[in-house]
This record gives C-alpha cells, sequence and structure tokens, in this order.
C-alpha cells in the first residue's frame, strides 16, 4: 500500500501529533507498505525510508513555533508521481486543503485524522466569536473524506455533535520499552530539582503556551512543603510563565527527548497536567509507562487513558482546589501512591505503537476496498 500523508506539522517540531506521526510512518515502513511525508519545511528529506517533501512556510503569527506552509501545485504534482493507493490528510487546515484537493482531482480515497481540538483552543487567543465559522470549515473539509479518525472518544462526540461524519477511534500507542520504571536516573532528578533530589519533584511535559493553562500548578505547588517544579518543553507562552513563576522553586528545562525525557518521567512523584483542551494527551500514556503517578483535568480525551483512583487521580476543571487536594493525597500516601503507579504501567503496556499502526492499517484497507473503482473510459 502507498499512502500519501499531508500534515500541519512534522519534524523537527517536538510534540504529541508530531510523535504519532513518526510511529506511524516508522510502523508503516516496516510492515512494507510505502509512505510520502507532505510537511511544513523543516530540512528533513527522509524519515525511516519515507521520502518527506517539505513545503515553504512562515511562522504563525499567535504560534511561531508552527509554520503556515500555503497550498500549491507543486504538492498536487509530488503526489501524482508517488502514485498513492490513498491519501491521509492530518488536522486539514491550510497546507492539509492540497491533500483534500489532490485526493479529489486524482479520484483517490481520503483519510482524515483530528488530532487538535482547535475550536476550544479559539477562547485562549481571545478568538471565540469565530468557533462557529471554524466548526463550519471542519465540517466542510473532514466531510470530504471517506474516514474521519479521532484519538479519543470525547473528540469522536465532539465531531459528532458538529455532524461530521464517517468518525472511527484510532487507538491510542506509546513505546513501552523507551518509556519505562526503570528508567529512573538520580543525576536527572538532581538536575530536574535544582539541587533538592529529596524534594518532592512536579513535572509538566508538553507545549508552553495558553491553552495548556499551567498557571494552574503554581497553587498546587505551594500547596506541598518544600515541592519542585520542573516545566518540561517550550512553546509562545514561555516568557509570561517565566515572569507568573519567577518567585518559585520552578525549572525551566526545556526540550528534552528519547531517553532523557523517559528518565524525566520516571523520576518525578508526580505529573500534574491541568490542560481541558487534549484530544488525547500522549504525554500521559508516557508518563504512566514511565511509571509517573497522573494528576490531569476531566477533560476532553484524559479519561479515555486515565481511571480516577485507578492508575491516576482526575480533578474537575472548574475546581479550583482539585488539583492541589489530588496531589496532596498522592504524596501522601505511599502505599496508594505506588499502587497508581503499578496500575499505570499495567494500562500503558496495553498500547503499542505496532498496535496503533496495525489498526490504521486495516481502517486504509476497509477504505480501499469500499472505494468506487475508477470507471473506464469507453473505448
Amino acid at each position: 500500500m502507498r499512502v500519501a500523508l499531508v500534515t500541519e506539522t512534522f519534524l523537527p517540531k517536538v510534540d504529541g501529533i508530531v510523535t504519532r506521526l513518526c510511529q506511524t510512518v516508522r510502523h508503516l515502513q516496516e510492515l512494507g507498505d510505502q509512505v510520502l511525508v507532505i510537511s511544513p519545511e523543516g530540512g528533513i528529506k527522509e524519515y525511516c525510508g519515507a521520502r518527506v517533501h517539505g513545503v515553504t512556510g512562515f511562522p504563525l503569527p499567535l504560534y511561531p513555533e508552527l509554520k503556515l506552509a500555503l497550498p500549491r501545485p507543486s504538492i498536487q504534482t509530488a503526489i501524482e508521481a508517488f502514485q498513492p493507493d490513498l491519501v491521509h490528510v492530518v488536522n486539514p487546515a491550510v497546507l492539509g486543503l492540497s491533500g483534500v484537493w489532490a485526493a479529489k482531482t486524482l479520484n483517490l480515497p481520503l483519510v482524515a485524522s483530528y488530532h487538535t481540538h482547535l475550536p476550544q483552543y479559539l477562547q485562549y487567543y481571545g478568538l471565540s466569536s469565530l468557533e462557529g465559522l471554524l466548526w463550519q470549515l471542519l465540517r466542510l473539509v473532514h466531510n470530504q473524506a471517506q474516514l474521519n479518525l479521532c484519538t479519543s472518544t470525547a473528540m469522536i462526540a465532539a465531531l459528532d455533535n458538529h455532524h461530521i461524519d464517517h468518525l472511527a477511534l484510532w487507538q491510542r500507542g506509546v513505546d513501552v520499552e523507551l518509556f519505562h520504571p526503570s528508567k529512573a536516573d538520580q543525576a536527572m532528578r538532581h538536575h530536574l530539582s535544582q539541587g533538592h533530589p529529596d524534594s518532592p519533584l512536579l513535572l509538566y511535559v508538553g507545549r508552553l503556551s495558553a491553552e495548556k493553562e499551567i498557571e494552574q500548578i503554581k497553587p498546587v505547588l505551594e500547596a506541598i512543603p518544600n515541592a519542585r517544579l520542573a516545566l518540561v518543553g517550550g512553546g509562545p507562552h514561555e516568557a509570561e510563565l517565566r515572569k507568573y513563576f519567577a518567585n518559585s522553586p520552578t525549572f525551566f528545562a526545556g526540550y528534552l527527548t528519547g531517553e532523557p525525557l523517559a528518565q524525566a518521567f520516571a523520576v518525578a512523584d508526580a505529573f500534574v497536567f491541568p490542560s481541558r483542551t487534549e484530544t488525547l494527551g500522549l504525554v500521559l500514556l508516557e508518563a504512566m509507562a514511565a511509571g509517573c503517578p497522573v494528576v490531569a483535568a476531566r477533560s476532553g480525551g484524559i479519561p479515555d487513558i486515565v481511571q480516577d483512583g485507578v492508575n491516576g487521580y482526575l480533578f474537575e476543571p472548574a475546581d479550583a482546589t482539585g488539583a492541589m487536594t489530588a496531589t496532596q493525597k498522592l504524596l501522601e500516601q505511599p502505599s496508594e501512591k505506588e499502587a497508581l503507579r503499578q496500575n499505570a504501567r499495567r494500562e500503558a503496556e496495553r498500547w503499542s505503537w505496532q498496535a496503533a499502526t496495525q489498526q490504521l492499517q486495516s481502517y486504509y484497507q476497509a477504505v480501499l476496498r469500499a472505494y468506487p473503482a475508477p470507471v473506464p473510459l469507453a473505448s
């Protein structure tokens, strides 16, 4: 099978979507499929045997980490030359429209996937009045696809409520070999706690952006005696967060990937995640795989992963003290904390990237079987 994957974001950007796409490309190639990746230019020409066709873009004004690449004829030319069996557009917004157009023009089946809950993001950037228009645009684009994949049941419900059709669940995945409790490294704990390894260590990993509501972690930090906080990641809200956390024991660790990130998860006492905009929350699975207890908002796709009191704690987003109470409970009850760690690891072990990619492959095959064959021209 030959798949043209058109995505609004790819390497070298670091986030959960890129992680999923990288794992997907790698496993599809290993399973014998061929993948062409079309994405904003990032200097990457090849990934795990798949060619990467970069499209020149420019930084998004409200989100400089993201490159906005506009549709152009060369994209259809690249897709046509690749001769794919289907086109898969990821978070179609701007560049993805080229993938939609190419699929229609070349009479190819189209799969779309929804990873970023953009309508909910608008409120954090003063653009709430555009939510209705955005849903109209999302409906127009996604309903061109034969299949729309979501990464959580909550997102399936959200898209269904806005009359987006042909919905299915693309199961979660996590690298359970990389993210493992055995990766606990005291040098990393010393680094993240800035020389206070015996203090309770709270951790956040992800984009430093307004919609993540990272400010909510500060009251949690202040409520726990001698606690330290490490914020791993970067993003457009970093300068504001540095000011907000300036007089607190907070360390901005920057981006971590691979083994260092696995070590960070494994040495932390609690992973605090207040975001209400997650379609899934891959970092939660990574924390759980590493045996790091999770305290997260009961919102979006998070309850698909975290069972309150079983493999982590959930708090109501509207409850200002919820995260604080849950984290205190976690740190004050060592035996329960250990049970949560073990249950979290067992839950993560159920979700390999290979299984998630095999499921995607089966979706592709079902779409291909159902897609009408081209009508031969009359002689």
